[in-house]
C-alpha cells in the first residue's frame, strides 16, 4: 500500500500486508461503534446539571469536585543507563537564538478539559450532546477508574461531521466525565506556565483518532496512513507493543491514497523528522518508556525499521526515567522529544496530579540547567482521549485535524501571559525544527504548518528562569497502582 507522500508501508510479516476489502472495513467501523454505544435511560444533561460544581473541596462522598486524602507522592529519578553524549549546541548555526528544543507529548486531554475556564482563552462552560446544550461541569478528577473510549470510529461519532454533539453516548463513564473542565485548583501549574509563558488555544491534534496515529505525526508529519491503534492479541497492558518488535499477531490498518485499506504490521520505513537531523549531523535524542514498561505504546521510533532495526535505537532512544538526570547534566542534544511513563502521562485513568508534577519536574529541571539560556520547550498532548471540546477541527485531507488540545511554549524568548490564536499542530513543532536549523520539510503537513514564531519574542532580553514548586496534593489512589514490568 503506498502512503501519503508517496511512502511505502514496510511491514516485518514475511507474507507480506493483507488486503481488506472497503465493504469490510466499513462493517468494522460499525460494529466498532455499535460496540461502543449504550442505552441511556437518563437525561444526560439532567445528570451532568446535577453534577456540577464550583468552589473548592467538599465532604459529601458523592461530590464529584470533592478532595479525599492526601499524600506527597515524590516522582522517582532513575539511575543513567545509556546516555546520550555532550554536545555543543551552539555549534549549530540557528536561525533564531534557539539551540535546545525540547517536545513533550503527553496523553488524552482536549484543550477545553484543561484550560476551558482559562481567562482569555477559547473555553466553553455548555457543551453539546446529541443537539442539546447542556452545562460542563466545572471539576476534573484527579483519576478516573477506568479510559475513556477514543478509538477512531468514536472520534468520528463525537465530532459527528462538526456538530461537536456526541461526546456522552459512548458508555457510562462518558456521559460522567467527557463533560468536565478544569478549573485552576485543579491543575494549579499548567495553569501557571499558561500565565507565565504561552498557552495556545488553537492548535489540534494532528490525527482524527487516538494515540498511534498522533505519535508518528509527531515525528514524521504523517500518521503513515494510519486511523487507529493497532491490534492484536490480548497481552496484559505492560507487554503491548506498538511497533517493529510487537508480537507478530500484531497488526494496524493502512489506509492508501485510493482509499484501499491494507492490514499491516506496525513497523514503516518513511522519513522522519530524525532523519532530516541526521542528514545534517544534528544529534537528537528520544526519551520514552522502556520495553515492557507502561509507556512503551508511544516510542513512536520503535515503529520505523530503519531506526528500530539499526545501531540508531541505541544512539538515540533513551530511558524516559532518567531524563531528569540526564538534563542536570547538560547531556540533551539539540532537539529531543519526551514522552513519559503512563503512570505520569496525564491519561485519565493514571493521576493527573502526578502527571503534572512529572511535567513540572522535568521543566524546572531544564529550568535550572545551563541549557535554560536557549532552550524552547513545547508541551501537547497526544489526543482528546474522549473528552469534550467544542471547537470543530478542519479537516484538511482525510486524515486530520484530529480535536483540539493545549499547547504550552516554555523558553526564556516566550511571550509572557500569551494567548496564540493562530492555527496549529504537531507538524508545527517540526516546521519550528525545520526553520530553525535549516532542514527541509516531510510532508504536505509540514509544510504548510504555521511555525509558532508568535510565541516568541527574540528581541527581548532572556527571560531568568522560575521553577515552580511540585504541587502536594496529589491525592492517594482508591485503587490498586497499574504494576510495573520487569526490566529486561
Amino acid at each position: 500500500a503506498r502512503l501519503t507522500g508517496g511512502q511505502k508501508v514496510a511491514g516485518s510479516n514475511p507474507a507480506g500486508p493483507t488486503k481488506l476489502n472497503r465493504p469490510s472495513y466499513t462493517g468494522r467501523m460499525i460494529f466498532t461503534l455499535l460496540r461502543s454505544r449504550r442505552v441511556i435511560f437518563v437525561s444526560v444533561a439532567m445528570t451532568l446539571a446535577a453534577g456540577a460544581c464550583s468552589g473548592g473541596g467538599s465532604d459529601k462522598p458523592d461530590d464529584p469536585c470533592a478532595v479525599g486524602p492526601v499524600e506527597h507522592r515524590p516522582i522517582p529519578i532513575e539511575e543513567p543507563g545509556r546516555r546520550p553524549p555532550v554536545v555543543d549546541a551552539s555549534q549549530f548555526r540557528t536561525r533564531w537564538p534557539i539551540k535546545h528544543v525540547i517536545f513533550i507529548v503527553k496523553e488524552n486531554r482536549t484543550f477545553d478539559n484543561l484550560f476551558a475556564l482559562f481567562p482569555g482563552a477559547d473555553g466553553a462552560t455548555t457543551g453539546r450532546l446529541n443537539g442539546k446544550t447542556i452545562p460542563l461541569r466545572q471539576c476534573i478528577k484527579q483519576r478516573l477508574p477506568s479510559d475513556l473510549i477514543h478509538s477512531y470510529p468514536v472520534a468520528l461519532e463525537h465530532w459527528n461531521k462538526g456538530k461537536m454533539d456526541g461526546f456522552g453516548n459512548t458508555g457510562g463513564l462518558a456521559r460522567q466525565e467527557a463533560y468536565s473542565v478544569a478549573r485552576r485548583s485543579d491543575v494549579p501549574n499548567y495553569w501557571h506556565l499558561a500565565e507565565n509563558y504561552v498557552l495556545s488555544d488553537n492548535f489540534f491534534a494532528s490525527a482524527m483518532g487516538p494515540s498511534f496515529p498522533n505519535h508518528l505525526m509527531a515525528i514524521a508529519a504523517s500518521s503513515g496512513g494510519t486511523h487507529d491503534n493497532p491490534e492484536g492479541p490480548r497481552l496484559p497492558a505492560f507487554r503491548k507493543g506498538w511497533g517493529c518488535d510487537s508480537p507478530k499477531e500484531t497488526f494496524v490498518l493502512v489506509e492508501a491514497p485510493d482509499g484501499e485499506i491494507t492490514k499491516v504490521p506496525p513497523c514503516f520505513d518513511m522519513l522522519t523528522e530524525g532523519d532530516l537531523l541526521n542528514r545534517a549531523n544534528i544529534p537528537w535524542a528520544f526519551y520514552g518508556a522502556e520495553r515492557l514498561h507502561l509507556g512503551y505504546i508511544w516510542q513512536a521510533y520503535n515503529a520505523i525499521r530503519h531506526i528500530r532495526e539499526s545501531d540508531q535505537w541505541d544512539k538515540r532512544v533513551f530511558n524516559v526515567e532518567q531524563v531528569v538526570n540526564d538534563i542536570g547534566d547538560d547531556r540533551l542534544p539539540p532537539v529531543t522529544w519526551i514522552t513519559p511513563i503512563f503512570q505520569h502521562s496525564d491519561h485519565p485513568d493514571a493521576n493527573i496530579c502526578d502527571g503534572e508534577n512529572w511535567t513540572t519536574q522535568v521543566v524546572n529541571a531544564v529550568m535550572e540547567s545551563p541549557q535554560w539560556k536557549d532552550t524552547a520547550i513545547f508541551i501537547t498532548w497526544d489526543d482528546w482521549g474522549g473528552f469534550y471540546d467544542h471547537v470543530a477541527p478542519k479537516q484538511i485531507d482525510k486524515f486530520g485535524f484530529g480535536f483540539r488540545v493545549p499547547m504550552l511554549v516554555i523558553s526564556p524568548y516566550a511571550k509572557r501571559g500569551y494567548i496564540d490564536h493562530e492555527q496549529g499542530e504537531f507538524s508545527s513543532v517540526l516546521r519550528f525544527i525545520e526553520d530553525n536549523w535549516g532542514l527541509t520539510q516531510l510532508t504536505h503537513r509540514d509544510r504548510r504548518a504555521n511555525n509558532l514564531t508568535q510565541a516568541f519574542d527574540f528581541s527581548q532580553e532572556p527571560r531568568p528562569p522560575e521553577p515552580i514548586p511540585l504541587r502536594t496534593d496529589c491525592q492517594t489512589a482508591p485503587w490498586r497502582e497499574l504494576p510495573r514490568a520487569p526490566r529486561v
